[in-house]
């Protein structure tokens, strides 16, 4: 496991770091608040990762642990046991995995790479490690084989040799079987590389050889020749035995597949053609596309099983990869979402000499993995239990909470378990192997996943495991394109026009808001009845940014009406319609003017358990131009407030009245206070192409104006798209890129948006965007003695400004009166973008912004009187320690570059701290700690810091990840208790600690992969088998692959490379005395182990000679007395 080189910093050294608190009066805070965070509290480490394997590129499966395990293309590997184990590992070079053999029953694998290194991993520790490898430097590894309960590794290389590696030492025998030596004078020509190598399973000592032309060898290992060789003139993909030994099967690319007897080499026994048409004159039916594998497994009581993959005819255009299941004389095609990797027949004995009984097959697909019951009519598929189906549209956001109220993965899980799909197998899921590790950590945890589609995951992930609770479809409220040309006239996307860009949950009331790349919003109640809603709630918003000659920012009719009709019920139209005059004349030159991007579904929507719409919130289009994406959204239970806002302004929304309560550009935010010199902006005369899709992350096409940005940081050249796509080009952009200067500002030219290249007009250059919001109790303005409710506002510019917000009293009034939002005038700088914003009480404790528990919305009558009569929580501010009243709380603001603390109401900055130069913050949070309270950090450069609260102290700052892709910085968020997690591929989630307690706590929270099975039986063999010669032969290997007779392998054909894995648990001790002493206590078990297997054998042999002398006796009295003719 790679321990984190991490930079603790001294406390004393405050001084010397930028950390440093201001010397205003107000710093004898520094004297008042105790900081109980200390470096020694954190430490950084991965913990788990989630989701399907991206990319894989093979598969193996050990029939008796009961374990599988995927590598990847790029060098992953991925062991599966029983639901909630599985485990992650990673081969250093990053070369694709071209195959997997598990050493059955032993708690090892080796993985053979494209570099051509041949790596053995010790399963029998949680943290799996490479003990060696072994590295090819003259020959290409093309395939593997690994007998059942055999040390000896065949290896297969390009050239057509095989070369054989003893598996406990790792090092090459002096045996090796030549091409030229194995196919002799049958071909004029190289035959290829090797494709398949695999003994008769009745006979050790024969391998099979075949070589990719389509020349298969029948190598006798003892006399060091081949015993037969069959050609046939279509190239090979794979062989497979029947178990008797006496048959084998091949496929071809042709799609034909060919059954040889082994004693006759001449001819196929049988040509069969599953997919192909049969011409009826008996000529040789078409080609069809290759069988890339195939497997032949046999059972007692009925026919034997054929399964392939590929093989289908060409004429087959658009039709879906399959797996053919050929059983007696039916044929079962299968259909598959994706392309087939990989397949693997399950069956009931690890011994290829027995019937194989095969119960199950698991496919794996470029983008799933897919378990077959066999046993069961019409092979109905397993339900998969892990968490594979992140990717099933691709994330495009998501958050994380540690530390949820008790009652909320219960309530998702109900809701969630009726959308359970019917139809699968009713047997138990068969990858069952391994034990749970024993989870100390006890608190609930939530990942909620925005996708492409609209939809909306949520996870339970808690003790590092994860499972889905609940999908929220949001799409639906929508209108459905019925045919192609009435698709929704999404200009600002090109597809996916209901993909989530952002996500505001308040877990004690679980109120939800989503915001939509279409510029909408949606917020969402929970509720466990279901309801029919005639009509879908519907606000429309036109949110401008208006600085032109000809009109003063204020004149543009943009405040509404002081309180539109409470409760309308179709779309209340947010602003004065159409008050600015337009640059060119409206709507007759089909300029699009007060018009969504999407069509709200007008027929009545049946909402089931679980989130339930409560009002639709869309910005129109503003005099043909369309609206600019989201950028911030936060909601308010207890105000019954949803706030949002984009690069020209913000919006209020009361969502309890139905009604917009403030619409402002952000110019007019400031009023007078404006600290920028703002351009008029230049009438534009054409609408500029919008950013295509939130999809694509391409460079240099870019054209919208910070129009789909991160939810946290309003940086990187944007169009900041999601990957949609899985492409692995997705990852290509800078994190880190040239800031244009702005020759409009001559601040700090730092805080300058980097445009995208397509941009011309200069006032983009001034947009400020909105990128953050906070609600929360406390002291508005200077002069204030009490706390109120307000709203903290950040935006892309550094500015923090506050909006005061007078609530009705709760009840019955809340409906009726309006709410009053007035701008305070308060307005604090920060250097970069603000990201996060969050308060402390006096004691340096965390102020949470308020929230309204949870309560049935659609409960029956007789309760409504009780939920009228419910009233806000109030915010606890714990009493001052200070004497003044004036000193109350504490505000902490982190920007991209710098973090502050500020103490209310005098709004006096106690201490700031400059977190970066060169680089910038992506993501920031404000978490609570076991022990104390602190802000994450996480930096395009790659490194993770947190810092004390209040003193801005630095901690941690550890290098983790050195280079940032666009994936990563979109969706990395950090959470309490230590927890943070980020997107690592389009499919998969990893899970990281920065706590040092959680750190000492992974090993037993991990599970065990291996666990001590007995290994079954081998088959009997039957009298006559054990009289006549026709059981199972065996062939001391060692004997033949040995130093003492085969002698040396040539030095330089591959290096031995010891492995960094030794035994676990034994921490700093490994080296030395007690490393030895445990070492040797294993060496003794594991040969006391051999020695009674040894014991048992002799005592098999004993008993089975015995039987045979019994049964030579028994024959020998019956033919005692009888002629030869009698017989």
């Amino acid at each position: 496991m790679k321990k984190f080189n991490i930079r603790k910093v001294l406390d004393g050294l405050t001084a010397v770091s930028s950390s440093s608190a201001s010397p205003q009066p107000g710093n004898r805070e520094n004297d008042l608040i105790q900081e109980t965070l200390q470096s020694e509290h954190f430490q950084l480490c991965k913990t788990v990762r989630h989701g399907f394997p991206y990319q894989p590129s093979s598969m193996a499966f050990d029939p008796v642990q009961k374990i599988l395990a995927i590598g990847t293309q790029n060098g992953a590997l991925r062991l599966f046991g029983r639901p909630g184990v599985e485990c992650y590992c990673q081969h250093d070079s990053g070369a694709a995995v071209i195959q997997l053999q598990f050493l059955i029953n032993e708690g090892a694998l080796v993985s053979a790479l494209a570099d051509d290194s041949v790596h053995l991993w010790n399963l029998r520790q949680k943290r799996p490690a490479i003990l060696h490898s072994l590295k090819f430097n003259r020959e290409r590894i093309t395939f593997c084989h690994l007998p059942f309960q055999s040390k000896w590794l065949y290896v297969g290389t390009e050239r057509g040799n095989i070369h054989i590696v003893n598996v406990e030492s790792f090092t090459l025998s002096g045996y090796v079987i030549m091409w030229n030596k194995a196919i002799e004078l049958s071909s004029k020509a190289h035959p290829g590389p090797v494709v398949h190598i695999s003994d008769n399973p009745m006979d050790e000592g024969k391998l099979i050889i075949g070589f990719e032309s389509g020349i298969v060898v029948l190598w006798d290992l003892k006399s060091k020749k081949a015993d037969y060789r069959y050609t046939y003139d279509e190239a090979i993909h794979s062989v497979a035995w029947h178990h008797e030994g006496k048959q084998f099967i091949c496929s071809h690319s042709d799609g034909t597949l060919t059954i040889w007897n082994v004693k006759s080499p001449a001819k196929p026994a049988q040509t069969i053609t599953p997919h192909g048409k049969q011409p009826k004159d008996g000529k040789k039916p078409e080609p069809c596309k290759p069988i890339l594998k195939v497997e032949y497994k046999t059972t007692r009581a009925g026919d034997p099983f054929m399964i392939l993959s590929g093989g289908l005819s060409y004429d087959t255009v658009g039709r879906r990869p399959c797996l053919t299941v050929m059983h007696g004389k039916s044929t079962a095609v299968l259909e598959m979402d994706y392309p087939i990797v990989d397949f693997l027949t399950l069956c009931e004995t690890p011994y290829p000499n027995d019937f194989q009984e095969p119960y199950a097959v698991v496919v794996l697909l470029e983008k799933d993995l897919v378990v077959i019951d066999l046993a069961q009519n019409g092979y109905p598929i397993f339900e998969n239990p892990y968490p594979l189906t992140i990717h099933e549209s691709p994330v495009t956001c998501c958050e994380y909470f540690a530390d949820c109220p008790v009652d909320l993965i219960p309530a998702l899980y109900s809701v969630g378990s009726r959308q359970k799909r019917q139809g699968y197998s009713k047997k138990e899921w068969p990858i069952s192997g391994g034990n749970w590790g024993l989870g100390t950590q006890s608190y609930p945890e939530i990942i909620i996943t925005g996708h492409a589609d609209g939809s909306v995951k949520f996870w339970d992930a808690s003790a590092i495991m994860l499972q889905v609770l609940y999908k929220l479809k949001t799409a639906k409220v929508f209108e459905k394109a019925r045919n192609k040309e009435d698709k929704p006239n999404t200009d600002i996307v090109d597809e996916d026009p209901f993909a989530i860009q952002i996500l505001s949950w308040c877990p004690e009331s679980r109120m939800l808001c989503v915001a939509g790349v279409s510029a909408h919003v949606i917020v969402y109640r929970f509720s466990k009845q279901e309801v029919m809603t005639e009509v879908v709630q519907l606000l429309e918003v036109r949110l401008q940014y208006e600085l032109n000659d000809m009109e003063s920012p204020d004149a543009g009719g943009e405040q509404p009406p002081a309180l539109p009709t409470p409760g309308a019920t179709s779309s209340p139209q947010a602003s004065a319609p159409q008050s600015h005059p337009s640059t060119s004349s409206s709507s007759s030159d089909g300029i699009r003017d007060n018009v969504p991007c999407l069509k709200v579904r007008s027929t009545p929507l049946k909402q089931s358990p679980g989130y339930q719409v409560e009002l639709v919130v869309q910005l129109v289009w503003v005099s043909g131009e369309p609206p600019q994406q989201i950028t911030s959204l936060a909601v308010n239970s207890s105000y019954g407030l949803v706030v949002f806002g984009n690069s020209n302004g913000l919006a209020i929304v009361d969502y309890l009245q139905k009604t917009v309560l403030l619409n402002l550009g952000t110019i007019e935010l400031y009023g007078s206070n404006d600290p920028y010199q703002r351009q008029p902006r230049s009438p534009r005369k054409t609408r500029q192409p919008s950013g295509a899709g939130l999809c694509d992350i391409s460079e240099g096409s870019t054209t919208s104006e910070d129009r789909c940005k991160s939810p946290t940081s309003a940086k990187m050249s944007r169009k900041l798209s999601l990957p949609t796509e899985l492409k692995p080009d997705l990852v290509l952009l800078s994190v880190c890129p040239s800031r244009a200067v702005n020759p409009l500002d001559n601040r700090d030219n730092s805080f300058s948006r980097s445009r995208s290249s397509s941009v011309t007009s200069i006032d983009k250059e001034s947009r400020e965007a909105i990128t953050a919001f906070h609600f929360c109790e406390t002291f508005t303005r200077k002069t204030d003695s009490a706390t109120t409710p307000s709203l903290w506002v950040g935006t892309s510019l550094g500015t923090v400004l506050v909006i005061a917000l007078n609530l009705p009293p709760a009840g019955e009034q809340r409906l009726l009166q309006p709410v009053i939002v007035s701008p305070s005038g308060t307005l604090i700088r920060l250097k970069g973008s603000i990201l996060r914003m969050a308060f402390l009480d006096a004691t340096g404790s965390f102020l949470p912004p308020a929230y309204e528990p949870w309560y049935e919305p659609n409960a029956p009558d007789d309760r409504d009187e009780k939920d009228k009569v419910r009233k806000r929580r109030p915010v606890s501010v714990s009493p001052s320690s200070s004497q003044e009243m004036n000193e109350n709380q504490y505000a902490v603001i982190c920007s991209e570059k710098q973090a502050k603390v500020i103490a209310l109401p005098s709004q006096t900055c106690i201490f700031k701290h400059n977190i970066t130069e060169t680089s910038f913050v992506l993501r920031a949070d404000v978490v609570q700690m076991s022990n104390g309270i602190c802000v994450a950090c996480f930096c395009a450069n790659g490194h993770i810091m947190t810092l004390s609260l209040p003193g801005l102290r630095p901690l941690l700052d550890v290098n983790y990840l050195p280079l940032t892709d666009m994936r990563i910085a979109r969706t990395f968020c950090f959470t309490n208790n230590g927890q943070a997690m980020y997107l690592t591929s389009p499919t998969e989630i990893q899970r990281i600690t920065y706590s040092q307690e959680t750190c000492e706590n992974l090993q037993e929270m991990l599970g065990e992969l291996f666990t001590p099975v007995e290994t079954p039986e081998a088959p009997n063999r039957g009298f006559f088998k054990g009289l006549f010669g026709g059981g199972a032969q065996s062939l001391d290997r060692e004997e033949l692959f040995g130093e003492s007779v085969a002698g040396k392998a040539s030095r330089s054909l591959a290096q031995h490379i010891p492995g960094p894995g030794g035994i676990e648990g034994m921490k700093g001790a490994a080296s030395g005395v007690v490393g030895d002493l445990a070492r040797a206590r294993i060496a003794l078990d594991e040969r006391g182990q051999k020695l009674s297997e040894l014991e048992e054998r002799t005592a098999a042999m004993m008993a089975s000679a015995d039987s045979f002398s019994k049964h030579a006796h028994d024959m020998m009295l019956k033919c005692k007395d009888k002629k030869w003719y009698q017989f």
